[in-house]
């Protein structure tokens, strides 16, 4: 049987994989992307191209302004 995973995204928008057949950990939720653990992944590379939090991204706008 193949695993299926889930994209998940915290609320400092960083993201990761979750199995589909589990409950998500505190904190998490569905990103909306399902598949194999390679596709999930190939997603991710694709959509996180800012790896900081979200609170790190927001305050240097912040500073910046």
């Amino acid at each position: 049987m193949k695993d299926t995973y889930r994209v998940v995204l915290n609320d400092e928008e960083q993201y990761s994989i979750w199995w589909t057949d589990r409950d998500l950990p505190l904190g998490w939720h569905e990103e909306g992307t399902v598949g194999s653990r390679e596709e999930c992944l190939q997603h991710i590379e694709r959509v996180w191209t800012d790896m900081r939090p979200r609170s790190v991204r927001e305050a240097r706008r912040s500073a910046n302004r």
